[in-house]
Formats: C-alpha cells, sequence, structure tokens
C-alpha cells in the first residue's frame, strides 16, 4: 500500500460524513410546580417557544388536562430533570417545598407567586421561599404576567421584573424570558421582591395620568359653562334653566374634554418629533416628563373613545327630552292660537352647514371606535407593525383633523357674533379647538422639509457658540 493510499483511507471516513448530519441538541427541559392556569399557560407558552416542559405533581397520573407535549412526573423527579423550576402555587402551598430541599439543591427557583392585599406576610414570599430552600437560587419575577395574556401570546414588547441574589441564575431566566418576547428589566437583590409582588396589586397604576387629566378638564369646563349659561341667564335674563345641566350641560363637556384628549395622544409625539430634529438624532432619551406622557398615550386614547360614547348617546336622547317636546309643542299651539304661519325659507348655506357637520361628527366617530379597537392587544396582535402604526398614526391624525373640522363647522357662523360672548367670555367649543389646532399645525410643520433644514441651522449655531463660552470660560479661570 503507498503512502497516498494510506491518506486517501485516512480521508475516506470523513468525506462520507455530510454537514447537516451533525447531532441537534435536544431543546432546553424547564420544570413547572403548578398545574392550574398561570402553570398550564406559562407551559404551553414554553413550549410553543421550543423548549421541553415537565411538570412536577402530587398525582402526576391525575393532574388534569396539560399542553400536548409536556410530561408529568412526581415533583422529586421533575426537579431532578431540570435545572429552572417555576413555581405556580400559592405561597400557602411553599411547605412541601421544605421536605424537597434535597432535590433542589443547586436549581434555580423562580417564583411567581402573587398576594390578594400588601402586607399580607411579613416577609415576600420569594424570601420565603429562599428560606425554606436555602440551598436553590431563588428568582423573583414574570409574576405579572396572566394566564390569559400567556395563552393568548400577547407578550412581545411586555416589561417583566427580575430580582435575586444569584447573578447567574437571573442571566438563566433572562435569556429564556427574552427568548418569549419580554423585555427584561434587573430589580436587584432579593430584597426587591417585596416591591415586586406589590406591582399586581397597584389599581389603575397606567390610568392614573390620563383620568387625573380628564377629571381635571370636565370639572373646569363644567363650571366653566355652568357659569357661562346656566348663571348667566338666571343673572342677565331671568330664566331659570337649571335643567339643561344634566343632558345640555354635558352634552357639551363630553365633547370637548374627548377632542381634547385626544390631541394630548399626539402632541407629545410632536414634541419628541421637534426635539429629535433639534438635536440631529433620535438615539437620545428624551425628558422623564415627555417619556412618562407618551407611555400613556393609549390610555387618554381610551378615554376620549368613552367621551366620545358618551357624547353620541347624549345626542340621540335629545329629541326624546321633555324640554324638546314641550318647546315644540308650545309652538305649534301658539300658532294655531293666533291663527298665524311663522314663514319657512330654504336656506342652502345652513343646509350645507348641517349636513357637514352630521357627516363629520359620524366619520369622527366611526375612525374613533377603529382606534379604540386596534389599541386593544386582542386585536393589535393580529396587525403588522407597520398596519399598526399606519392605523394609530395616519388614521389618528385624520381622526383628530375630522373631528376638529367637525368643531369648526358647528360654530362657523358664530365667531364673531357679540352674543356668542357672554360675560366676555369666549363659548367652550372655542377653547376646545386650541389644542387640536396646535397639533395639526405643528404636525404640517414638520412634513415641511424647511423647518428640517432651519432647525440644522438653530441647533449648528449653538454648537458654533459653545466652544467660544468653553473658551471665555477658561480664560477667565486662568485669570
Amino acid at each position: 500500500m503507498t503512502v497516498g493510499d494510506d491518506m486517501y483511507e485516512e480521508v475516506k471516513p470523513q468525506s462520507v460524513h455530510p454537514l447537516g448530519a451533525a447531532a441537534v441538541p435536544d431543546p432546553e427541559l424547564l420544570c413547572i410546580f403548578g398545574t392550574g392556569d398561570l402553570g398550564r399557560s406559562l407551559g404551553l407558552r414554553l413550549l410553543q417557544s421550543g423548549y421541553r416542559v415537565v411538570y412536577g405533581s402530587r398525582r402526576p397520573n391525575s393532574c388534569g388536562p396539560l399542553p400536548e407535549g409536556a410530561q408529568s412526573m412526581s415533583h422529586a423527579a421533575a426537579a431532578q430533570s431540570a435545572n429552572i423550576i417555576f413555581i405556580c402555587v400559592h405561597r400557602e402551598h411553599y411547605g412541601f417545598l421544605e421536605t424537597m430541599a434535597p432535590h433542589l439543591e443547586g436549581k434555580v427557583l423562580v417564583d411567581l407567586s402573587n398576594n390578594l392585599k400588601k402586607g399580607m406576610y411579613p416577609e415576600a414570599n420569594a424570601a420565603y421561599l429562599q428560606r425554606l430552600v436555602p440551598g436553590a437560587a431563588v428568582v423573583k419575577g414574570l409574576n405579572t404576567l396572566s394566564a390569559w395574556a400567556l395563552q393568548n401570546g400577547l407578550l412581545a414588547g411586555k416589561q417583566v421584573y427580575l430580582c435575586g441574589n444569584s447573578a447567574k441564575a437571573k442571566q438563566a431566566v433572562g435569556e429564556m424570558a427574552t427568548k418569549l418576547g419580554l423585555t427584561v428589566l434587573d430589580r436587584g437583590s432579593l430584597s426587591a421582591a417585596r416591591e415586586l409582588e406589590d406591582f399586581p396589586l397597584r389599581l389603575f397604576q397606567e390610568w392614573r395620568l390620563p383620568l387625573l387629566v380628564a377629571i381635571g378638564l370636565i370639572a373646569f369646563f363644567f363650571f366653566y359653562l355652568l357659569i357661562r349659561d346656566v348663571i348667566y341667564a338666571a343673572v342677565e335674563q331671568d330664566k331659570n334653566i337649571s335643567y339643561r345641566i344634566m343632558i345640555s350641560l354635558a352634552n357639551k363637556v363630553f365633547p370637548i374634554v374627548s377632542l381634547i384628549m385626544l390631541s394630548l395622544c399626539y402632541l407629545p409625539g410632536v414634541i419628541a418629533a421637534f426635539l429629535q430634529l433639534y438635536r440631529g438624532t433620535k438615539y437620545r432619551r428624551f425628558p422623564d416628563w415627555l417619556d412618562r406622557w407618551m407611555l400613556c398615550r393609549k390610555q387618554m386614547g381610551l378615554v376620549a373613545l368613552g367621551l366620545a360614547f358618551l357624547h353620541a348617546i347624549y345626542t340621540f336622547i335629545i329629541p326624546i327630552r321633555y324640554a324638546v317636546r314641550h318647546k315644540l309643542i308650545s309652538t305649534v299651539v301658539n300658532e294655531m292660537k293666533n291663527n298665524k304661519t311663522t314663514p319657512f325659507y330654504f336656506d342652502d348655506t345652513e343646509a350645507w352647514g348641517t349636513d357637514s357637520f352630521y357627516v363629520l361628527g359620524i366619520l369622527g366617530f366611526f375612525l374613533y371606535v377603529l382606534l379604540g379597537l386596534t389599541s386593544l392587544p386582542s386585536v393589535g396582535g393580529t396587525l403588522s407593525w407597520r398596519e399598526f402604526s399606519f392605523v394609530q398614526s395616519k388614521l389618528g391624525h385624520l381622526t383628530l383633523f375630522i373631528c376638529t373640522a367637525h368643531g369648526y363647522i358647528y360654530g362657523w357662523n358664530k365667531f364673531l357674533r357679540p352674543s356668542t360672548y357672554k360675560w366676555y367670555t369666549p363659548p367652550g367649543y372655542m377653547l376646545c379647538l386650541i389644542v387640536p389646532s396646535i397639533v395639526l399645525v405643528l404636525k404640517f410643520l414638520i412634513l415641511l422639509p424647511c423647518v428640517d433644514r432651519t432647525l440644522t441651522r438653530i441647533r449648528q449655531g449653538w454648537e458654533r457658540t459653545e466652544p467660544k463660552e468653553e473658551m471665555v470660560m477658561t480664560k477667565a479661570t486662568n485669570l
């Protein structure tokens, strides 16, 4: 046999193995203690993300329906088969974990439990779990996820918090959460577990600012219109029209506040756009007040939609009100008594204005509802990012434009009437048009290329003056 033959025989076995024949590693196996709604939903989501799942149960053969592809074992067997174990049971049932401490040595325990109220126990659930199983690395996290969100896959971009004393354990859980599509925020050591467990107990945390703004606007415009309409009529005209407070006055307040709240949804985006143009970059962080404002735009929009619904309902019941029916019947009876017929002229301008007013109101309300539906997770999750952005941005600004035009047509022939300004104060609909008009004008300016160039020149001018100021300060310091 020649040397060439030896070389051939050595190379030949390597050449017969294709590149794709390498063994694919098995997916990581994760363990879940608890077969309730949360445990089953979490297991389903983990299976969909490519993990293998095993459940630990007291009755592995009769623990109820589990996600397809998951296994069921005893607690001890399941714990020995996985490195990460999710604790999806209530704190009252943690007792069995203490007896399993030898099997949980060196494992990562992820505590997902919550309490029914704050201060229910003297220590956090995660701290209590760590005390029961001192040899394990306890990580508190994922407790802000609901079974419904896990089942429907509405996790993309959702922020979750982790805390624990082991950096390696938090890294392992964070990588798993990132694979589920979650955004992970590390809150430090296990001493922060109490704070994390209180997060789900906060009442309308993201709704507080929008609700406070809406309540403040409603209160302001209610008393403002009460003075202009009811009190003015009683003082200047000696009329008692206090009955209008329940329907007529409310039907003015609701659309006014609704339009302002809708414009407040898009005003921070316009401010952010001008700020980015002025800075020349989109990678610098916004001020905290603007960041917080932008994070609650969805809630502001839903509050605006609710007020628009109330406006529509109040408008429908106006013809059946006693005061309206009484006024109509009184007019007819008076004409019959006096044997008079009021001349009736058809005004084309008034007809066009009235029809335009109603059409814009209907279209605006339809787009309002469309925006509200797409903001729901079950609907927005079916849209691509481009579709969602088109609806919320393009159609959103169109909705604001139509609703603003609806308000302008309402007062198109009243702006210059002296009788409109009772006690020299403008009517409510004029005040409510200020903010949306500013938003639309600023949005239009952003679309103009000259604005970008102007802001660039201003920024460059500031950049040229800054070194001179620093040089003057340096000379002054040296002197």
